[in-house]
């Protein structure tokens, strides 16, 4: 209830128009029913903090838009056209490029799906090397992914957080061209949390 509450005081006090309510409802339906792997709640509710943590930082619209997509591609059946036409008539062709190109920066390339062959130690390092060379803006949206993403982690699986922690630090250590302050947030909480696993072993 609360959350829910917070969430209508995020959207109700953005200083823009009502676009990124319309993207926050496109992304809320194209996840359908998907939830997050160790909680019940929607899974929109994780590009919501993603994109509120964000909102910390920056009022672009662009990196907001894109904070709330960056699952998209990724995770449901949307594809780039389908996103692109449906972000043309709120933000125009430049908004949408630059959004585009966010969203696409933050989109897994090396996937178990696209290399089938390939161990999970060798796709996070490919994919740290790419996330290595994208964008500032993009940068930031995944520290804020992060962020959300290492909350709890101990608690919902202990056994996997090891593994999971040491991957986001990697990622972490990548971005270098992200926000600072925010960067800082995030290792902080991936350290804080690999203290507590080590203090339970």
């Amino acid at each position: 209830m609360f959350f829910c509450f917070f969430l209508n005081l995020i959207f109700v006090s953005i200083p823009v128009n009502n676009a990124l309510q319309k993207i926050k409802d496109f992304a809320d339906k194209a996840h359908g029913d998907q939830t997050r792997r160790y909680s019940p709640e929607r899974y929109i509710e994780h590009p919501v903090r993603v994109m509120a943590t964000c909102m910390e930082y920056t009022l672009d619209e662009t990196v907001l838009a894109a904070a709330l997509l960056h699952d998209v591609l990724e995770d449901t059946p949307v594809t780039a056209e389908e996103l692109t036409s449906f972000l043309t008539p709120l933000f125009g062709e430049q908004k949408t490029k630059r959004t585009m190109e966010l969203v696409t920066d933050l989109t897994d390339i090396y996937t178990k799906k696209n290399y089938p062959d390939w161990n999970r130690r060798k796709r996070k390092k490919m994919e740290v090397e790419r996330l290595s060379v994208i964008s500032s803006d993009a940068q930031t949206i995944k520290c804020a992914d992060v962020l959300d993403n290492v909350n709890d982690i101990v608690l919902d699986d202990r056994d996997f957080a090891g593994v999971f922690l040491k991957e986001c630090k990697l990622i972490l250590e990548a971005l270098n061209q992200s926000n600072p302050e925010l960067h800082k947030r995030a290792m902080r909480a991936v350290e804080n949390n690999l203290r507590i696993l080590r203090k339970q072993s």
